[in-house]
């Protein structure tokens, strides 16, 4: 609105120049006979000079209100495309008229296809460190995970499940008569419960370790369909085939691993919503939940898990957003551009 005032004053300003000067063109060829008759002179019960003036400022007002609204919105479609460049969203050339803004939609478009290239160079480099870590792995650190998931699953896991059926059954078929007693047993068994998720939640970590030569679509069913087994919870999905680079399979999948494993120990929640979908060149991937939620202000510092994912993210050139309250549950959401690559030309 600031320009429209600035744009109506300034008019008015030059259109009360221009009638003062046009008055005394007028008088200084055209003097009148006598110079009391221009301040008495009238028209429809106004002074002359009055009608002037007021038809200088209406006239000021105007056009400064045409062209104060016409700048306004040929500087508000420069900002929405700014906008869109800071959301990562493709902009859309127009041919622009003037000159001079025709400049500034040039530097926008140059802008763009800068981000664009820089996002295609970290894609690309991600990729390459993908492959090459795929090539480097070394054999000994994938058989100790897996080792260690492996004693934990036969050992640990074991003795949890036994220790959860023993007080399950205590608590069904002789609880005790003291109520304390009743309830400390209770409690036992949440306690026991809550550690088996966080023992599935760390044996999530260490298998799988990667994608292991699958596409992501495949590596994603396969975890969800071991999650299923193993954890009492409603897990509904949606996953779509499409071809991606592997480095952003691998970020993508590390990403959702963080995601359900930080469900599975802090959430609560009994069910969780996972969509992997590819709409106007943009991978989405969402996880969401019906948990406690947190305070995102307090977590937004202090989480490891958390930065860690908003890192993979922005590896790969994509946006990284949490939405979370208090007891109303949580929603990951990443969102990473599909860039098409240029072919080389030959010379």
């Amino acid at each position: 609105m600031i320009i429209v005032i600035r744009h109506v004053f300034t008019a008015i300003v030059f259109s009360l120049l221009f009638a003062v000067l046009a008055i005394g063109t007028t008088f200084l060829f055209f003097p009148p006979a006598d110079w009391s008759d221009v301040w008495t002179q009238e028209f429809a019960n106004v002074s002359f000079v009055v009608w002037v003036f007021g038809i200088a400022i209406s006239i000021g007002t105007i056009t400064g209100l045409t062209l104060g609204w016409y700048w306004k919105q040929r500087f508000h479609q420069l900002e929405k495309k700014l906008d869109q460049i800071v959301k990562g969203q493709k902009v859309t050339t127009s041919d622009e008229p003037y000159r001079e803004l025709a400049g500034i939609h040039l530097r926008i478009d140059q802008l763009q296809e800068k981000l664009r290239r820089q996002a295609e160079h970290a894609q690309r480099l991600s990729t390459e460190r993908a492959h090459e870590r795929e090539k480097s792995l070394q054999e000994i650190v994938v058989q100790e995970r897996n080792r260690l998931a492996r004693e934990l699953h036969d050992s640990v896991s074991q003795q949890l499940f036994a220790a959860s059926m023993m007080m399950s059954a205590i608590n069904e078929n002789n609880p005790p008569e003291d109520a304390v007693f009743r309830k400390q047993l209770s409690m036992v068994e949440k306690m026991i419960h809550q550690s088996q998720l966080e023992m599935r939640a760390l044996l999530l970590h260490l298998r799988p370790v990667a994608l292991k030569g699958k596409k992501l679509h495949e590596g994603v069913k396969e975890l969800l369909q071991e999650l299923i087994q193993k954890v009492p919870m409603e897990i509904e999905s949606k996953i779509e085939v499409f071809a991606v680079d592997k480095g952003i399979e691998d970020q993508l999948f590390r990403i959702l691993q963080e995601s359900i494993s930080n469900t599975l120990r802090h959430a609560k929640a009994t069910s969780m919503n996972i969509l992997l979908i590819e709409r106007d060149d943009t991978i989405i991937l969402r996880v969401a939940d019906n948990g406690i939620g947190f305070d995102m202000e307090k977590v937004k510092t202090s989480s490891y898990g958390m930065q860690n994912m908003r890192e993979r993210a922005f590896e790969v050139g994509g946006t990284f957003k949490v939405i979370s309250l208090p007891n109303e549950g949580t929603r990951l959401e990443v969102k990473v551009p599909v860039l098409t690559k240029e072919e080389p030309e030959n010379d």
